[in-house]
């Protein structure tokens, strides 16, 4: 029998993915509860939005997601999504990067910051023959003695040397973070890694000991290991849709700014809007770190400078279709990075309509371009026409398109990206030693804990699963189903 039958209250703030996926989970775990999400603006979703013109879909943030962890797709199949999951187009050919001033192949192999075999890490042509070498060498590699935290830069260039660092490493994990590595955490972005060479002593020799056991095909193609991605047949804003619809049509609230969260008595007083109020028996608090931050100030000070330390990196993503007879370089692939020291003004660019079919009119190739990041932030000051003549050159300079595109769109993605940095999981397990003393308080989204759907997902069930067990253990709440003013 179901504890709650409508006399306990839980708000959620944020209606982003991470907020939905934690009122949804309220939802399953105890039907009876009533659930409030608060969302600042006027549609769901944060970042994710779908664009849908001139028979083109287009994505402005993620347009897929990792099926390993598994949040992301075991979601999709609760919301009878299942039919519209599609996976990434079975001839694809990986990913290529910027060698002087050259599209190369990523090693087959070759994934985000260590190769899973040797000889095409020895035949490619992104590597000197010295570079070749000093990445072999990551075989003889000594272990990291001490537990101090590492940056990302220092992991792979104290493995394998800084060639392979800045001409494959750097420029893949550019692509998912937008960020300075320099700055960024090992332990907190690729702990995998860090395990890797705990437990092997060498990259190489992990990577190779994890596909024999596994029994894995040989990758023959390098970059991301796009067969364990999937997306929507009808884009990414398919999830937010029928995330939202699972909730009671009253469950929402738009534009409704939280400005101050206060601990009234036994329970929650949210104050939001113009002057609206909302008491809760519990929060959860599913919005980028500044604004969580302000949010908690009253509650906990601590907490809030915590999540003030947290950065943020922006970007800009330029959707850009040609007619595919403009295209006098062959592709051959699902996109490509471009590593910093290439010099180019572009962090990557993805081929949208090679990964996923419905994404283009028949004879057209969709085309996002990533601009900005960590390292340039400076080129977001264009305009929008100003981020698309540059987008275009590049491309032009790399693909040899002629011509202008046939369709463009510009999205702007300001401070959405969190930055991992050095230290950050000493300030993800302070937050949480701080929330031991207020139970029904729980905080979610990319900030903690991961930077993708199925990261965000998690994060925001396991709130919702925090906040519930706690109330179980209390006595009755103090939120009345008319309790919002």
């Amino acid at each position: 029998m179901d504890r709650f039958t409508g006399q306990r209250r839980v708000a959620v703030i944020g209606g982003g993915v991470s907020g939905l996926a934690a009122a949804h989970r309220l939802r399953r775990l105890a039907p009876g509860l009533d659930v409030r999400l608060l969302e600042s603006g006027p549609r769901l979703g944060g970042v994710i939005r779908t664009h849908r013109e001139s028979g083109f879909l287009i994505e402005g943030a993620a347009d897929n997601f990792i099926t390993n962890p598994p949040h992301a797709v075991d979601l999709c199949h609760d919301l009878g999504l299942t039919d519209e999951l599609i996976r990434t187009n079975p001839n694809g050919h990986g990913a290529m990067v910027v060698s002087r001033g050259r599209l190369e192949p990523i090693p087959p192999g070759f994934v985000v910051m260590a190769p899973s075999r040797v000889w095409p890490l020895l035949s490619t042509r992104v590597l000197s023959p010295l570079g070749k070498l000093r990445s072999a060498c990551e075989l003889l590699a000594p272990r990291k003695r001490g537990g101090d935290d590492e940056s990302l830069e220092s992991f792979v260039t104290r493995r394998f040397g800084r060639e392979m660092f800045e001409r494959l490493v750097q420029p893949l994990v550019g692509g998912i973070y937008t960020a300075d590595p320099a700055r960024l955490s090992v332990a907190a972005t690729m702990p995998r890694f860090l395990e890797m060479e705990r437990k092997h002593g060498s990259l190489i020799r992990a990577m190779m000991a994890e596909r024999r056991q596994r029994g894995q095909a040989r990758e023959e193609h390098g970059g991301a290991r796009y067969s364990q991605f999937m997306t929507l047949r009808g884009g990414m804003s398919r999830l937010i849709d029928a995330l939202g619809a699972s909730l009671p049509a009253d469950a929402v609230c738009h534009n409704a700014p939280v400005h101050a969260l206060d601990h009234d008595g036994d329970g929650w007083r949210l104050s939001y809007g113009d002057g609206g109020r909302l008491d809760a028996d519990a929060v959860v608090v599913a919005c980028p770190a500044p604004q969580a931050a302000a949010i908690v100030r009253r509650v906990d000070p601590t907490i809030t400078r915590l999540l003030s330390q947290i950065e943020y990196a922006s970007c800009a993503v330029v959707s850009l279709a040609f007619g595919r007879d403009q295209i006098r370089r062959p592709i051959n692939a699902f996109g490509f990075v471009a590593p910093r020291i290439e010099g180019r003004r572009i962090l990557s660019c993805s081929f949208s309509s090679e990964k996923y079919a419905g994404r283009a009119p028949e004879g057209a190739v969709l085309m996002r371009v990533f601009i900005g990041g960590a390292l340039q932030p400076g080129l977001l000051d264009s305009p929008d026409s100003g981020l698309v003549e540059l987008a275009c050159q590049e491309l032009a300079a790399l693909l040899r398109i002629r011509g202008g595109p046939i369709l463009s769109h510009v999205t702007r993605q300001n401070h959405a990206m969190p930055q991992y940095h050095l230290g950050h999981l000493d300030r993800v397990a302070q937050i949480n030693q701080r929330l031991l003393a207020r139970p029904t308080l729980a905080l979610a989204g990319s900030a903690l804990n991961g930077v993708g759907a199925p990261g965000c997902i998690a994060s925001g069930q396991e709130a919702a699963r925090r906040v519930v067990a706690a109330m179980e253990s209390s006595p009755i709440g103090r939120a009345a189903p008319g309790g919002v003013v």
